[in-house]
């Protein structure tokens, strides 16, 4: 494998940089409100779960005690 100089490597690193197609602001919005919908379903869940687990482990403790 060949050594690339460091002209050469950021003569390749900006001809990457100009292939790359960035997202419009319409698509930015939308995945940034996909995201927070996804977390915020997941934050809901891990809730349920979290309340589940703690009422099962008050009654076992409720029994022993």
């Amino acid at each position: 494998m060949a050594k690339t100089s460091p002209i050469e490597f950021i003569r390749q690193v900006q001809a990457e940089t100009r292939k790359v197609v960035w997202p419009g602001r319409r698509q930015t919005v939308m995945t940034a409100v996909m995201v927070i919908v996804m977390t915020s379903m997941l934050a809901l869940f891990f809730v349920g779960i979290d309340s589940i687990f703690d009422a099962i482990v008050k009654a076992l403790l409720s029994l022993a005690g």
